[in-house]
């Protein structure tokens, strides 16, 4: 659950899912009960490797469950890449 509200995270600031290979989002992960996990310092906040979590994604969206396919196409996942020319 982590990875999609990173992945929500990313779309609702740009307004799209193309995320590059390198990018990491910061996120405040859930208790669960609709609030933010926090410790003796305030919220924590976790970094996530969206590029490359949404790569495999890619990779292995024959296997991935309907419903977090759902998820990812209304966030306007693409599902396959872009080749690259090479010259």
């Amino acid at each position: 659950m982590l990875n999609l509200a990173a992945a929500k995270a990313f779309h609702a600031r740009e307004g799209h899912l193309t995320v590059p290979r390198k990018h990491v989002e910061s996120v405040e992960p859930h208790d669960g009960s609709g609030g933010a996990r926090s410790d003796a310092d305030g919220p924590q906040v976790v970094d996530v490797k969206l590029g490359m979590v949404l790569d495999n994604i890619r990779k292995r969206a024959d296997k991935l469950p309907e419903e977090r396919r759902a998820e990812l196409d209304a966030l306007g996942m693409r599902w396959k890449t872009a080749k690259r020319a090479t010259t």
